[in-house]
C-alpha cells in the first residue's frame, strides 16, 4: 500500500505512454484521427513506410555518430576528472565538486540559451574572442548556420552537461579503492597507467559499466539541446532520432510515422545496449 502511489504514477507516465506509442505506431494516425477518434490499424504499413525512406537511414547513421562522440569524450573527461579529484586536497576538491554539482544543477534550456549566445554570430563572446586573437575570418560567422560547426557546438553542450554526473559518480567509485593497493604498486614500481589498469579499473568496472550505459542512453534520446538550439538544421546536419520522429509527427501530422521512428529508436537503443552487455559478460567470464 505504500508503494502503490509511486507505482501506479510510474504507470501512468512511463508504462501508459509507452503503451499508447505502440498501439499509434500500428495505426492511421494523423490530425483527422486526433480529433475525430476514428483511427483504424494498419499493420506494418508505418514501419514499412519509414523504413523505405533513405533519409530516415541517414538519420540513423548520424545518430549513432552523435552517441559515440559524446560517450567516448564524456567517459574520457569524466574520469580524468574523477581521477584528479582523487588526488586535490580537501579545499580544491570541494571546490570542483561544488563547480560540477552547480553546472549539472543548470536547466537543460538555460544552459542551451547559455550556448546560444556563446557563439551568436554578431554578439557572442566566442567570436568577439578570436577576431580579437587575431582571427579576422570569425568576425560574424554564423556558427548554427553550418552544418559540422553546429553539430560539434551541440557535443561540445551535450559533453559539459553530462561529465559532472559522471564525474561524481566515478570519484565515488574511485574512494572504494584501498589505498593499501596503490601503495603495494608503487613500491613493486608499478605505473601510474598500470596501477588505473590492474587496480583501479577492475575494482570500479561495475560502476564504470554503470555509467556507461546511462550515457549511452541519455545521449541517444538527446532532444531539447537539438530543438532548442538548431530543431535538427541547418538542413539536417543537427537531426538524429528523437528529433527526425518529432519533425516527422508534427510536419505533415503523421503521428503514427512519429510514433514508429520513436518505437525504432527504442529498439536500436536497447540493441546496443544489449550488444553491449553481452559482450561485458563474456569478457567478466573469459577472465
Amino acid at each position: 500500500m505504500l508503494v502503490a502511489p509511486a507505482v501506479l504514477g510510474m504507470l501512468y507516465l512511463l508504462v501508459y505512454p509507452l503503451a499508447r506509442t505502440v498501439l499509434i505506431s500500428f495505426q492511421d494516425f494523423g490530425l483527422r484521427q486526433l480529433i475525430l477518434g476514428d483511427a483504424h490499424f494498419v499493420g506494418l504499413d508505418n514501419y514499412t513506410t519509414l523504413l523505405s525512406d533513405p533519409r530516415f537511414w541517414t538519420v540513423v547513421r548520424r545518430t549513432f555518430l552523435f552517441m559515440a562522440i559524446n560517450v567516448v569524450l564524456i567517459m574520457g573527461i569524466s574520469t580524468l576528472v574523477a581521477l584528479m579529484a582523487e588526488r586535490l586536497g580537501r579545499r580544491w576538491r570541494t571546490a570542483v565538486l561544488s563547480a560540477l554539482v552547480l553546472t549539472w544543477a543548470m536547466p537543460v534550456v538555460a544552459a542551451t540559451t547559455v550556448f546560444q549566445w556563446l557563439f551568436h554570430s554578431e554578439f557572442g563572446i566566442v567570436n568577439h574572442t578570436l577576431t580579437g586573437l587575431g582571427f579576422s575570418s570569425f568576425d560574424g560567422y554564423p556558427w548554427l548556420a553550418h552544418g559540422p560547426a553546429a553539430f560539434t557546438i551541440l557535443v561540445a553542450l551535450v559533453v559539459w552537461q553530462s561529465v559532472p554526473f559522471a564525474a561524481i559518480t566515478l570519484y565515488s567509485a574511485l574512494t572504494t579503492v584501498p589505498s593499501e593497493l596503490y601503495e603495494a604498486a608503487r613500491i613493486d614500481g608499478a605505473s601510474g597507467v598500470r596501477i588505473f589498469r590492474s587496480i583501479t579499473l577492475p575494482i570500479v568496472r561495475p560502476i564504470f559499466m554503470l555509467v556507461l550505459s546511462l550515457e549511452v542512453i541519455w545521449t541517444f534520446k538527446a532532444f531539447v539541446q537539438i530543438w532548442v538550439m538548431t530543431q535538427g538544421g541547418p538542413g539536417d546536419a543537427t537531426t538524429i532520432l528523437p528529433v527526425y520522429a518529432v519533425q516527422t509527427a508534427l510536419a505533415g501530422q503523421r503521428y503514427d510515422l512519429g510514433s514508429a521512428a520513436s518505437m525504432v529508436t527504442v529498439l536500436l537503443m536497447s540493441g546496443v545496449l544489449v550488444a553491449y552487455f553481452r559482450q561485458m559478460f563474456r569478457q567478466e567470464a573469459e577472465r
